[in-house]
């Protein structure tokens, strides 16, 4: 690396260069033989990547890195992506699935670079203000089916093409299923990419989809594991029969970790499987964070053309990561069968690859919450308004009416619930049952013993042609489900509705003080409040909420709704202890 930086326009003049596709390429500054003064800029890199960044702003910085007359510092701390994501979350008022609260030592970088681009996608949906810079990616490594290597011999590899279609049999063989592991994907960026297309395989297999995608989460959540070393441990540890059959048999795992669980020589080795489809790989974006200073923003910008030189493409392949082209650099060791020759020129702009390219946050979302639901276990009351306004149709919907709609989620959501849960159901308006406003369709109970029965209670919903009871329901409501509170789960109201108290029963202050007396942060009860179209008042539902903990969700579209629910219950938090 030269000890100058030059700005492309003067030698002397800081000019911001700006390429044609509308990415910033960043500063180039002459370099300042006395500077003074100091910009610390924080980067938070995914660990396998961070020696290589370290090593190239180190060297930079050793140089003589200056923004102007002013000295550049690079602090690079290697960061699991999840904790940066968490205090990112809770810096914008988001909570994202799976991931938690953050660490009370974590904290927000001036510059992030993620394994996957997917967890800026995911920040971006809960967190509507987090508008993060640049983006870029700077490295890239492949998602693959690690398998040891007798099981892949067996099933035809190194010469067979490998797709998800094939897998998903595999994973749902019941009578010799294979014994597949997964690391959290709510917490995991390779394990949420083998999770994507492997549900996308489910949901084009034909027949039941949404029987054959449930098949395929609860398969996984068996030999689900929190953490990335927890589930290479679970590989055969030795080459005998007995130890293959007995150990992991497939998982959803980056190239580099193929690359660096094998360069220890274990036993077994892994075979690296590139599937068909190609799934989402990681791509390691350059996130410039909302809100830094101007002077670390012009720090970034030069630091990042440093990591997107050709000469840290040989950095990179040290640590068994290809450029953001796909191709590698010197000394990277392949695994057999990696779909790109060793070398050979770029195939992509030098200044960094397009991270998240094509990726849908909202699938991303769908795929989350149906993990999320498949795999934990509560205790749930399902409170469906059957108020006359619930007949009107939705036009985005062919016009079904807003009960159907819902009705509709509440039964897909049902399928994704296993027997562990347990669930009841109510209706509600005004004057249901006699002066009562609410009507206990099924107890809460295991869905065990009466899955059947709630399916078919659902069948029997239908507007009536009465008003809103929202208060007294939402009173009775909490109390059912608090009366016969369990410790260890999340106990929680879903409640929809598309309208406002319109009932002479409880007053909102009478409700509001009530819920104050029945609070009891010993047996907490979740209220989830989903309100569907025009006639819902936000601040009227928030004002339940914050009484009680839970969340509001509100939707023009009742069309929306189902992705809603799925997304509302995989936002709880998780049960006290």
């Amino acid at each position: 690396m030269s000890s100058k930086l030059h700005l492309a326009a003067a030698a002397a003049t800081a000019t911001v260069l700006v390429v044609t596709t509308g990415v910033w390429f960043g500063y180039r500054e002459l370099i300042q033989p006395n500077c003074s003064g100091e910009i610390r800029l924080a980067v938070a890199v995914a660990s396998e990547l961070a020696p290589a960044v370290d090593a190239a702003a180190s060297q930079w910085v050793k140089d003589g890195a200056a923004v102007g007359p002013t000295c550049i510092r690079v602090d690079v701390s290697a960061s699991d992506p999840v904790d940066v994501a968490a205090v990112v979350a809770a810096k914008h008022g988001a909570v994202l699935a799976g991931v938690g609260q953050a660490s009370g030592t974590a904290v927000s970088p001036d510059v992030w670079v993620p394994d996957s681009s997917t967890w800026l996608l995911r920040l971006k949906k809960d967190a509507t203000a987090f508008a993060p810079t640049n983006g870029a990616s700077i490295a890239r490594s492949p998602i693959v089916v690690a398998m040891p290597e007798p099981i892949a011999t067996r099933l035809g590899w190194p010469d067979k093409k490998f797709n998800w279609t094939d897998l998903l049999k595999q994973v749902n063989n019941t009578s010799a299923p294979l014994r597949t592991g997964i690391v959290e994907p709510t917490r995991d960026a390779a394990g949420l990419s083998g999770l994507l297309s492997l549900t996308a395989a489910a949901n084009g297999a034909g027949g039941d989809a949404q029987r054959n995608t449930v098949g395929a989460l609860r398969a996984l959540a068996t030999g689900r594991s929190s953490l990335r070393n927890d589930l290479l441990a679970r590989f055969p540890t030795a080459n005998d029969a007995t130890s293959i059959a007995s150990g992991l048999g497939a998982a959803a795992l980056s190239e580099e970790d193929v690359i660096a669980y094998n360069s220890k020589k274990p036993p077994v080795p892994l075979a690296a499987l590139y599937m068909e489809p190609a799934p989402m790989p990681l791509d390691y974006p350059f996130a410039v964070l909302p809100g830094i200073e101007p002077s670390k923003a012009s720090a970034a910008r030069v630091l990042f053309e440093l990591l997107t030189s050709p000469t840290f493409r040989n950095r990179l392949a040290a640590q068994s990561l290809r450029a953001p082209d796909g191709n590698w650099g010197e000394g990277f060791k392949a695994p057999q069968g990696a779909p790109s020759p060793s070398g050979g020129a770029p195939t992509a702009p030098a200044n960094g690859g397009t991270a998240a390219g094509g990726l849908d946050p909202a699938a991303i979302q769908r795929v989350v919450s149906s993990w999320s639901i498949a795999t934990q276990s509560g205790r749930m009351l399902a409170v469906i308004d059957v108020s006359g306004s619930m007949k009107e149709p939705v036009p985005s919907a062919n016009n079904r009416s807003r009960e159907e709609v819902t009705v509709e989620a509440a039964r897909r959501g049902l399928g994704l619930f296993d027997d562990s849960w347990s669930i009841g159901l109510w209706t509600f308006s005004t004057k249901l049952v006699g002066n009562r406003d609410y009507r206990q369709l099924i107890p809460i109970g295991p869905l065990s013993g009466q899955r059947a029965q709630l399916e078919a209670a659902l069948a029997t919903v239908k507007p009536s042609s009465g008003d809103t009871g929202l208060y007294d329901t939402m009173l009775a409501a909490y109390q059912a489900v608090q009366e016969d509170w369990q410790p260890g789960r999340v106990n929680s109201i879903v409640l929809f509705t598309d309208g406002k108290n319109e009932d002479d029963g409880l007053s909102q202050q009478q409700l509001l003080a009530k819920l104050k007396e029945l609070a009891d942060p010993e047996r907490p009860v979740q209220v989830i409040m989903i309100g569907i179209g025009e006639g819902v008042s936000k601040a009227e539902l928030e004002s339940i909420t914050k009484v009680t903990g839970g969340d509001v969700f509100v939707t023009k579209d009742p069309s929306e709704i189902g992705t809603i629910f799925l997304s509302a219950i995989a936002r709880r938090p998780p049960a006290p202890r």
